[in-house]
C-alpha cells in the first residue's frame, strides 16, 4: 500500500497549483492532507467517484485543517483525540482498518518567540498517550506535518535555527520520546545518514532554490510494522505549497 502525506498549505491554492494531476498522477491508497484551510465542499475536489473523503476543519474559518482521501473504507473514523482543549483546530483524523490505525495529524506550531510552546508540550504529550493507546489494539501509521526538525540533520542551517520554533530543545525531545516509545521514523530507518533531504522550505531568500530547507513532514510508524517497510521518500519536486509530499510504501 502506499501512503501520501503533504502539507498543501490551502487545497483551494493547491489545486490551482497541480494538485489534481499530482493525484491522478500517483493514485495512492491514502492521501492525507495538512493545512486544508477549508471545509468540506467550499470546493469541489473531484479524485473520483470510488473516493472516501474525510475532513476535519477548524472552528476558525480559512485555518489549519486536516483531510484524508482513499478508495479504501475504513471500519471506522474519529475526529480529534477526545479532548476539548486539542479538537477545535481539525488537526487530527483516525481511521480504523482491520490491520492498523492510520493517524492524520498537523502539528501545532509554537510560533515565533516559542509563544505556543506551552501548548504545543500539553499537544506532544496527550498525542502520545493516545497513539500509544491505539497501538495496543493494532499497529499505527501516523503521519503529517509534525512541524519540528528532530536531529541537526533533518534541516540546513541547526545552528542558526537552534531554539526557534520547530527546532526547540524541548519539541526535539518530545520526538525522541515518542520515538522511544515504540516508534520509527520510516525515512530515518532506510535512510539514516542522508543529507540534504527536507520537505518544507520558506518562501523568503529563494529557500527551495537553494535547498535550504526543513525536514518536518513525517511518517512513523509502530515499530513492529519495521520490516512492512519498502520504501520512504521525499518528493522535493513536486510544487503547489512550500512543503512537498512525502511517501511511504509498505507491504500490507
Amino acid at each position: 500500500m502506499v501512503f501520501i502525506s503533504w502539507n498543501v498549505n490551502g487545497l483551494r491554492a493547491c489545486m490551482k497549483k497541480g494538485f489534481l494531476d499530482f493525484y491522478q498522477e500517483r493514485e495512492p491508497d491514502f492521501l492525507c492532507l495538512q493545512e486544508t484551510k477549508m471545509e468540506q465542499g467550499q470546493a469541489d475536489v473531484p479524485l473520483g467517484e470510488d473516493i472516501h473523503e474525510f475532513w476535519s476543519s477548524a472552528e476558525k474559518k480559512g485555518y489549519s485543517g486536516t483531510a484524508v482521501f482513499t478508495p479504501h473504507p475504513p471500519i471506522a473514523a474519529a475526529y480529534g483525540m477526545d479532548m476539548d482543549e486539542h479538537d477545535h483546530e481539525g488537526r487530527l483524523i483516525t481511521l480504523e482498518y482491520e490491520q492498523f490505525y492510520l493517524v492524520c495529524c498537523y502539528t501545532p506550531n509554537a510560533q515565533d518567540g516559542l509563544k505556543r510552546l506551552d501548548y504545543r508540550m500539553e499537544w506532544e504529550d496527550d498525542l502520545r498517550d493516545y497513539l500509544i493507546s491505539l497501538d495496543k489494539t493494532k499497529p499505527v501509521i501516523y503521519c503529517g506535518d509534525l512541524n519540528v526538525a528532530h536531529q541537526e540533520i533533518d534541516l540546513k542551517n541547526p545552528k542558526t535555527n537552534r531554539g526557534n520554533a520547530g527546532f526547540s530543545d524541548q519539541e526535539r525531545e518530545k520526538m525522541t520520546i515518542l520515538l522511544s516509545s515504540g516508534f520509527t521514523d520510516t525515512f530515518r530507518y532506510l535512510w539514516p545518514d542522508r543529507e540534504g533531504a527536507y520537505s518544507w522550505w520558506s518562501y523568503r531568500f529563494s529557500a527551495r532554490k537553494n535547498n535550504a530547507g526543513w525536514r518536518i513532514d513525517y511518517f512513523i510508524v509502530s515499530d513492529r510494522l519495521r520490516d512492512k517497510i519498502r520504501r520512504a521518500e521525499i518528493l522535493a519536486d513536486v510544487e503547489g505549497s512550500d512543503h512537498c509530499p512525502v511517501l511511504l510504501e509498505l507491504d500490507i
